[in-house]
């Protein structure tokens, strides 16, 4: 019997048990889907987390001053590590493993335009900071160098903080009032769309000098409790080699407990946000859940498999007497077992193309389409594709063989007294 024999007879069969052989194809190609957009939709989570964690910054890292929780030098324990402009003046000179440093003072301080008022954050920075805090511009320009040396009174907005004190006016060259003391607005921002901060959104702040806003307002000293002249909220930088970070948290906390006399290894004398660390953290969440999406879809193309494996069993039955007639007249179980396997591959392979082609079809279709920002773009993943090859395979050799010899072994005279 020719292979083109056996193709011709398995595509009447399936002529003859349409809505069977329809059904049975479902399965595989649901499951194969399955497999293809749960790993997508998986992937496509983990490259969302990651790119809403960049619009916090590039290889970022906070650090606040905290209080000491052992003794150094003869100093006691508990006492308050208040951070100051000159630590990150030390930070920028001595830690090579530091790409960018900038200080952070924030005040929250009313402010008036010709337009409207409003009570938004200031924050005093570096140039810096700008580029490494991952702050775009929509128009105007960003702070510089000239400007943070000079202590110009200039200001970026944020996008929501232009929105309020501008109100559909243009803001560029314009001048505001920040406590009083007048400050042009040299720049505003795009929206940020952010789902982690520190403080609070990017959108929502204005951005000014260092040098300015800790000339202008500056936080009322309080030697007690540690706030004098210079004092900063946080020091944020970026670190130049993301493989070695640690390496850079450490030298900065040396640097730092030099000059605060704690030691570097206490956790608790400054506190430290890696969003490196949270990155990885995301990557093993999401990546665990990425591997159990896949493994309920590969399950779920196994059960498809079981029931090609069911419906070819019960073609075998029903076709008891037509295999013993077969025999009767020449066939061998050569014959047999070619048609039934021939007739399995054949449902199993052109339901994994099927799946395939609908899978990978509709990740294209998700990417080409604007989705909520909750929904993740699906990311065809090669592995997913290899999987489902190779379970598809398994399944074609396990799902047809067993059907395929059972009818093979038949013996003409017990199949044709078959009722």
């Amino acid at each position: 019997m020719t292979l083109l024999e056996i193709l011709r007879q398995a595509l009447a069969t399936f002529r003859a048990h349409k809505m069977r052989t329809f059904l049975t194809m479902f399965g595989i190609v649901w499951g194969i889907a399955s497999v293809i957009l749960l790993v997508g939709l998986g992937r496509g989570f983990s490259a969302d987390q990651k790119k809403h964690m960049e619009t916090l910054g590039k290889d970022l890292v906070i650090v606040w001053g905290g209080r000491t929780s052992t003794q150094v030098g003869g100093r006691a324990a508990g006492r308050e590590i208040q951070l100051n402009v000159d630590d990150a003046q030390l930070i920028r000179e001595e830690c090579y493993s530091v790409k960018n440093v900038s200080p952070e003072l924030r005040r929250n301080i009313p402010e008036v335009s010709q337009f409207n008022s409003a009570s938004r954050g200031v924050v005093g920075m570096w140039p810096s900071y700008q580029d490494f805090r991952s702050l775009i511009l929509s128009e105007g320009r960003l702070i510089t160098e000239d400007d943070e040396r000079d202590a110009r009174r200039v200001a970026v907005l944020g996008f929501a903080a232009n929105r309020q004190l501008f109100p559909g006016q243009p803001s560029i060259g314009a001048t505001m009032l920040i406590k009083s003391v007048p400050y042009t607005v040299v720049g505003v921002l795009a929206e940020k769309k952010q789902n982690s901060n520190y403080d609070g959104p990017d959108n929502d702040y204005i951005f000014a000098p260092y040098s300015a806003v800790a000339r202008d307002f500056p936080p009322p000293e309080k030697t007690g409790a540690g706030i004098t002249r210079g004092w900063l909220d946080d020091i944020v930088f970026e670190v130049a080699d993301p493989e070695a970070h640690d390496d850079a948290v450490l030298q900065v906390r040396r640097t730092l407990g030099r000059a605060h006399h704690f030691d570097p290894l206490d956790k608790d004398a400054v506190f430290v946000w890696d969003t490196m660390e949270g990155a990885k953290l995301l990557d093993k969440i999401f990546g665990v859940v990425t591997i159990f999406f896949g493994c309920v879809a590969i399950v779920t193309l196994c059960l498809g498999g079981i029931g090609v494996m069911n419906i070819m069993l019960v073609s075998v039955t029903e076709r008891t007497r037509e295999i013993g007639t077969r025999k009767a007249l020449g066939a061998t179980k050569r014959d047999i077992l070619g048609q039934f396997f021939a007739e399995s591959a054949m449902l199993t392979v052109a339901s994994g193309i099927l799946g395939l082609s609908f899978g990978m079809g509709t990740c294209w279709a998700l990417k080409a389409v604007p989705l909520p920002d909750f929904v993740p773009h699906p990311i065809i993943s090669t592995i997913s594709i290899v999987a489902s090859i190779l379970t598809l395979s398994l399944i074609t050799v396990t799902a047809g063989m067993y059907p395929a010899q059972r009818a093979a072994e038949m013996t003409p005279v017990e199949s044709l007294r078959h009722e």
